[in-house]
């Protein structure tokens, strides 16, 4: 007979101490472990005040952004806007999670610039949504109007690894000059490269072939989109991604 208890006692164990690890498993939101500093990775929120952050093109941020229990919240998305990190980013990965309203639609975009007359006039956007009650056709997790997920073989339907509203999801967006990756509560969606040939065949097909500064700057703000429902962040953090050589 296999001796399995020793194993899976190890593994339990193994699995605990990974799990424990992380700064949301220790109850230390919105904070790096050590091995997260010495990986490079760095906060975008502090969980306490809005530092580092500012509406587009303009050096405050309206009241419609809050800090509320430990998160960076959309509380009013009539009065909100779109808001923008204080530093640029070109190879990077960020990771997040957020937490949407019943119907919300928000979304983070990327190489955003301010020659725009929006963050989305230059920057793509990954669309955040509550996928059940929203009623955007752009789906949570697609590049807006650009890509989206294959059809899931077990249910028939497009790919969709997104928890309901109400609950919290976990974002990992990896852009490099080589390829990028959006993934869902560890459930990668698909993978594209900036420029390509079919990247560009895209967007002269979509609502951004009118729009000439549309996904052109190789670096831009972070921003995350404010007026379209209420939506949560929190464990908001980033690091640089080495250019291939």
């Amino acid at each position: 007979m296999i001796q399995t208890r020793p194993l899976i006692v190890a593994l339990v164990a193994l699995s605990t101490a990974i799990t424990l690890s992380s700064p949301a498993a220790e109850g230390k939101l919105n904070a790096l472990t050590k091995k997260e500093k010495a990986a490079g990775w760095k906060l975008l929120f502090d969980g306490q005040t809005l530092e580092g952050w500012h509406n587009f093109k303009s050096p405050g941020i309206k009241p419609g952004w809050q800090v509320k229990d430990g998160t960076l919240a959309c509380v009013d998305p009539h009065n909100a806007g779109d808001i923008v990190t204080k530093e640029q980013f070109d190879s990077f990965e960020l990771r997040l999670e957020y937490n949407i309203s019943k119907g919300g639609n928000s979304g983070i975009m990327f190489h955003v610039t301010e020659e725009g007359g929006a963050a989305w006039a230059t920057g793509p956007e990954f669309q955040l949504e509550d996928n059940k009650e929203a009623h955007d056709a752009q789906k949570c997790g697609w590049l807006y109007a650009l890509y989206q997920p294959p059809v899931d073989p077990k249910t028939g339907q497009t790919l969709d690894a997104t928890k309901p509203a109400g609950e919290w999801n976990q974002v990992i967006l990896r852009i490099t000059p080589e390829r990028c990756e959006h993934i869902i509560n560890g459930v990668k969606y698909f993978d594209y490269v900036m420029g390509s040939d079919d990247f560009k065949a895209r967007v002269a097909k979509s609502k951004f072939a009118s729009m000439p500064l549309f996904a052109k700057s190789p670096t831009g703000f972070i921003a995350l989109q404010g007026d379209h429902g209420q939506v949560s962040f929190r464990n908001i953090k980033i690091r640089p991604l080495p250019a291939k050589k």
